[in-house]
């Protein structure tokens, strides 16, 4: 099995450096006159992406953007999620212009009929009951969190190591070379030391978890059912069954996080993997690009909720649970849109069929150039890692992270008209991805690995 020629990649990085300044000319220059913005750009982790500045782009269709330059891509990125849908997809536009042409009003604070409507298909869908709106899966999570100390009366939550639940500051909690807590390397300025609020153990591994829960004061359980955002880690078997009997031997609640692991089909891995939360939360894809998500819990956990409240909890004003924008009517009418139309059976079962041709194509290039690395498949989502096997823990993952391959890979796909998510290297479907957007992207991946590995074969 080869290994990676350090000289030949930091060679290669620089030719797919120069080509990527040189072919987008008009995108440097967005950058370069962007004096009044942090970065130089709209949102900081626009700055992940490789070749020193974003692409800009102008228009963005179904499964391809176009940039400013003209160059069109083959986009497996989709917002990193957010456009699981596809950009810009039809029956989500439609709604969202009656809402704003036709009847008005963005918010009002007032409620609508999509509300319920939207609040029942999540139910059906995930298994709990009682469903609130926000912006964003951030604000669902940290809404949930308070909440979950809120009514067990205990003041911590239990994450896993390299797990991903926006920027909620309990969250950025690590376990360093020694397997203690500490605050995520970068973590920007936390408000406490996060060991204080939180406990963390790696994922795959019940032991840790019942032991951390065994002392009685952690209040929720805030788990990925497959860690996304350090590449695909996925349960192993009995791993959350066991996760939940620990829960209900302590009297804990279980939050799934299906923001990302929504890529497993219509009720992500809850109803996939017939998975039994307390709490649910999701955001990002449902809402097919408008800014959405939501929290939702069991009707006991509703009841708790309420006596608390009827005992001088404030969940209505300034409890630190709301947000003026959340729930808005603009947001509503685009979630039934594409959770009734877009998001359905039929389109999540073609998206699984399409990653499933694209892990195969992916495989295929490991074994004709013999590159040591793995790639992982959860649903209509897949992702490669430079390792193999593929990492059974956050800890694990984050130590197989390579900065160099990153860059080149994505280099070299954006170079030649792929685009795959910046932050890591993954792939989502999208209802208007096509078999040929799958291949084109094994041909050039085919050709990256062939560069760097040479005929090994």
């Amino acid at each position: 099995m080869p290994t990676v020629d350090r000289q030949r990649l930091v060679d290669l990085i620089a030719a797919e450096s120069a080509h990527y300044v040189d072919a987008h000319p008009a995108s440097a220059a967005v950058s370069a006159r962007a004096d009044h913005l942090l970065g130089r750009v709209p949102m900081t982790w626009m700055n992940k992406w490789a070749g020193g500045f974003p692409l800009a782009f102008s228009h963005a269709h179904g499964a391809t953007i176009t940039d400013l330059d003209g160059h069109t891509y083959v986009d497996f990125a989709l917002g990193d999620t957010g456009a699981m849908a596809g950009h810009s997809p039809a029956p989500t536009v439609a709604a969202v212009r009656r809402r704003l042409e036709e009847f008005g009003g963005i918010t009002t604070m007032l409620t609508t009929e999509d509300a319920e409507w939207v609040g029942a298909e999540l139910a059906r869908r995930f298994s709990v009951d009682a469903w609130s709106f926000t912006l964003s899966a951030t604000d669902a999570n940290r809404f949930a969190c308070r909440l979950a100390r809120m009514v067990t009366g205990r003041p911590k939550v239990l994450v896993f190591n390299y797990s991903y639940h926006g920027s909620v500051d309990e969250t950025f909690v690590t376990l360093d070379a020694n397997g203690h807590p500490r605050s995520r390397p970068g973590n920007v300025g936390p408000a406490v030391d996060p060991t204080t609020t939180t406990v963390v153990v790696e994922f795959n591994d019940a032991t840790s978890v019942a032991a951390a829960l065994a002392g009685g004061d952690v209040a929720l359980v805030l788990c990925e059912p497959a860690l996304t955002n350090i590449g695909i880690v996925l349960p192993e078997p009995g791993f959350l069954d066991a996760v939940r009997a620990a829960c209900d031997a302590t009297g804990t609640l279980l939050l799934i996080d299906e923001t990302h692991t929504y890529s497993l089909g219509e009720g992500g891995a809850t109803m996939a993997w017939d998975l039994r939360p307390d709490v649910v939360t999701i955001g990002k894809a449902i809402g097919g690009g408008i800014p959405c998500g939501a929290y939702g819990v069991t009707s006991a956990v509703a009841q708790r909720i309420a006596d608390a409240a009827s005992t001088g909890a404030d969940i209505v004003d300034v409890g630190g649970v709301g947000g003026t924008l959340s729930g808005n009517a603009l947001s509503l009418a685009a979630m039934r849109a594409t959770l009734g139309e877009v998001l359905v059976p039929a389109a999540f079962a073609r998206m699984e069929a399409l990653a499933t041709r694209f892990v195969a194509g992916v495989q295929a290039g490991f074994e004709a150039t013999g590159a040591p690395f793995s790639v992982v498949q959860l649903g209509c989502r897949a992702e490669y890692r430079f390792t193999s096997p593929a990492p059974r823990s956050g800890g694990a993952a984050a130590r197989a992270e390579d900065d160099q391959l990153n860059t080149y890979f994505h280099l070299f796909l954006a170079n030649r008209g792929v685009l795959i998510t910046p932050f890591h290297n993954m792939a989502l479907m999208c209802p208007d991805t096509t078999a040929a957007d799958v291949d084109r992207h094994t041909e050039v991946f085919t050709d990256a690995l062939a560069a760097l590995f040479g005929d090994v074969r």
